[in-house]
């Protein structure tokens, strides 16, 4: 559930009436997560509460966004939400996995949480392992969408004039019978159950994912967030690139960097 941050004794929750949430999948090399990290260092976003869940690993840390030593030591666990009304944009980021067999109840907890703040839609950023393509996916772009019915009547236009790519369905049973085609993301995570509850849920939601391996995945993270920005265009710019978004300060620390003395 949504609990609001108690900012000068106040703890109202905000309005998210039509906004737009965005959310990462936690799933193979944590692309969308990274993403999710360039969007609220970029955009300077506010955080307005955090999601109080059993569902994840229990975490605590440094403040991810940090810029200056006033603002470093501020703790940050592992689910919270910002806000840029200007934008009309929530984000929810989620900083450590599911425990096992949780994925369903989180589910059912977000969108029932979507539903009662009334956002407009979900996007979720995630990935799918690339070793796990079959021929067609092995084509073209690494990048691809997917879209519940009740969005597809909204913005299926618009994706078409992108020349984004739908993710395919795949054989269910490869050599065995290849006419009944099922949706397969490997690597996923919460992917796939997020995207079908919302289908028959009549969620809104679109889900943008790309084809990755685990690794350094800093460069999936910009293509991924590009793929984003092409859409919603959170920032402006005439052609994509990795120098518009705003690397956070927590990045030093990816490959073992030793710990910020202020943890202590």
């Amino acid at each position: 559930m949504f609990v609001p941050c108690d900012r000068g004794g106040g703890s109202a929750a905000p309005d998210f009436k039509g906004f737009t949430l965005l959310m990462p999948a936690v799933s193979v090399g944590n692309v969308g997560q990274l993403a999710i990290d360039l969007v609220i260092s970029t955009l300077d976003m506010t955080k307005v509460g955090y999601f109080y869940t059993d569902c994840l690993v229990p975490m605590v840390g440094n403040n991810p966004y940090a810029t200056a030593e006033e603002n470093s030591t501020e703790l940050s666990i592992n689910a919270e939400v910002y806000s840029l009304p200007s934008k009309k944009l929530v984000v929810l980021q989620i900083r450590s996995p599911f425990i096992k067999n949780k994925y369903r109840p989180f589910c059912e907890t977000l969108l029932s949480w979507v539903k009662s703040s009334r956002c407009g839609r979900v996007v979720v950023l995630s990935s799918s392992h690339a070793y796990q393509r079959d021929d067609e996916q092995l084509l073209g772009t690494p990048l691809r969408y997917l879209l519940t019915p009740d969005l597809e009547k909204a913005v299926g236009g618009l994706m078409q004039e992108l020349n984004w790519k739908e993710m395919e369905k795949v054989a269910a049973y490869p050599g065995i019978n290849d006419t009944d085609k099922v949706l397969h993301i490997p690597g996923g995570g919460i992917t796939k159950l997020l995207f079908t509850e919302s289908c028959s849920k009549g969620i809104q939601m679109a889900v943008l994912l790309k084809f990755c391996s685990e690794g350094d995945n800093i460069p999936d993270a910009f293509v991924l967030i590009n793929y984003l920005n092409e859409w919603l265009q959170l920032v402006k710019s005439e052609v994509n690139t990795s120098s518009q978004w705003k690397i956070p300060s927590s990045w030093r620390l990816l490959f073992g960097n030793g710990l910020p003395p202020a943890l202590f």
